[in-house]
């Protein structure tokens, strides 16, 4: 048996998550854990990490190594996505993260992304003979994979990562219904060709895959944060389309204040959760879903099994 580590060097959040081989090919998780680093913060849209998220970055790496030697981690596997694919000072970060760790982070194209989220999600559905379309929202690009429980049969990332969408229209608190209005447009414009495929395919199944979707869980049974993306077994929440619905007006009447009185919802997705509530919102507004499941499993599962399988 050995002990894998991935490590996933999110636009908001650095993740985690060290598991062991199992005799039937198969992996138990010991250990998934986050930490917000908002390497998005200030000015993702012009390509610039600021030197306090490059801070925030580095602090959160050296904590990762304390637990790969705790846990005598055998192979470590790092991915960095959205921010360090566009920022043009990224190499500053992983040259730090290098010297200081001896940590080679691997720079993931969107597609490339998107294989290993849909590998993870996988594992938690029963779907058979079933077209089903998976989200990853992100905090600087959102991944969209139309699939079964064989294959993908079209993938793409967008970067519109709620991030980027802060940082672009700068949303008041609460958001009004003209910024609303322009979000959403902004959003339909930049997904027609999505839109197209979904109808073409008549997929009405989605499934989301991060921690907004977690959240959404988590508010909707008014909950205590406990999170299923930390849970060591893999597991798939039917979330009713009604309920969400009635979140989502919950949140965008919301002000910054209002929301941190909220059970269930996690100081770090405070500032972001009501457009990631509104991304959605433009999904099923714009074409009939009948279903949506939240998966606890996604990257960082993802690249655990193609490590075992050897998929790659």
């Amino acid at each position: 048996m050995k002990r894998l580590a991935i490590i996933d060097l999110g636009t908001n959040t650095f993740n985690i998550l060290i598991a062991e081989t199992t005799s039937d090919n198969k992996f138990k998780i010991l250990l998934s854990e986050k930490r917000p680093v908002k390497l998005g913060e200030g000015r993702i849209n012009e390509g610039e990490i600021i030197p306090a998220a490059i801070n925030r970055g580095i602090q959160a790496i050296h904590s990762y190594t304390e637990l790969l030697r705790k846990y005598q981690v055998n192979q470590t596997r790092a991915f960095g996505t959205s921010a360090l694919r566009t920022a043009t000072n990224g190499n500053v970060l992983l040259e730090l993260i290098k010297v200081e760790t001896g940590i080679d982070v691997e720079i993931v194209s969107g597609n490339r992304e998107a294989e290993l989220i849909y590998l993870g999600v996988r594992q938690t559905l029963l779907l058979n003979n079933h077209k089903f379309l998976i989200l990853d929202i992100g905090g600087g690009s959102n991944e969209f994979i139309l699939a079964d429980m064989d294959r993908i049969y079209w993938k793409k990332s967008y970067p519109l990562g709620i991030a980027r969408l802060l940082v672009k229209f700068k949303p008041s608190d609460p958001i009004t219904q003209s910024e609303v209005n322009s979000i959403t447009g902004y959003l339909l414009q930049e997904l027609k060709d999505l839109f197209e495929i979904m109808r073409e395919e008549k997929v009405n199944t989605l499934v989301g895959a991060s921690g907004s979707f977690e959240t959404f869980v988590h508010m909707i049974a008014e909950s205590e944060v406990v999170e299923t993306e930390g849970q060591t077994e893999a597991i798939s929440n039917h979330i009713p389309i009604e309920h969400f619905n009635a979140l989502h007006q919950k949140l965008i009447k919301s002000s910054v204040a209002d929301r941190k009185e909220m059970k269930g919802l996690e100081p770090m997705r405070i500032e972001m959760i009501v457009l990631a509530s509104l991304f959605v919102k433009t999904l099923f507004e714009n074409h009939p879903f009948e279903t949506l499941y939240q998966s606890n499993f996604a990257l960082k599962e993802g690249a655990v099994f193609e490590m075992i399988n050897n998929e790659q």
